[in-house]
């Protein structure tokens, strides 16, 4: 399975949190899953941090880059063909990242890791059980 993390996910992930389900944790670990981290998720990681929404224990410039790979998560770029799809999705989620993860979950065909159930209610794979 072709994994995308939602941005929450992935902080869960990298810093151990309960919130993420044991089953979660056990896809993100398998060998048989490619996992990918979208260059939007970093962005919003950055935003948040930037207006003290978010704490993360180091600068998110180097710190993320580093714990995405230390956890052998890939790092999927936005491209325009993902970008189109925008235009086709349904007013569900007001979220831009969330609408952009949406997007490059179509494009590259991705299983979506999120606990969000406005982002589950688009016609996009997604993986969660509580």
């Amino acid at each position: 399975m072709n994994l995308l993390l939602d941005t929450c996910a992935f902080l869960w992930y990298i810093s151990g949190d309960e919130r993420l389900p044991a089953a979660a944790r056990e896809a993100i670990r398998s060998p048989e899953n490619e996992v990918w981290l979208s260059v939007v998720s970093f962005w919003e990681i950055l935003v948040k941090h930037r207006i003290g929404r978010l704490a993360i224990p180091a600068a998110p410039g180097a710190y993320i880059p580093r714990q995405r790979d230390r956890h052998r998560i890939g790092s999927l770029p936005l491209e325009e063909a993902a970008i189109t799809h925008l235009s086709r999705l349904p007013d569900l989620h007001s979220d831009p990242f969330d609408r952009m993860l949406i997007c490059q979950a179509i494009e590259h065909n991705l299983t979506i890791l999120t606990p969000d159930p406005a982002v589950r209610a688009y016609p996009v794979r997604t993986l969660w059980e509580d």
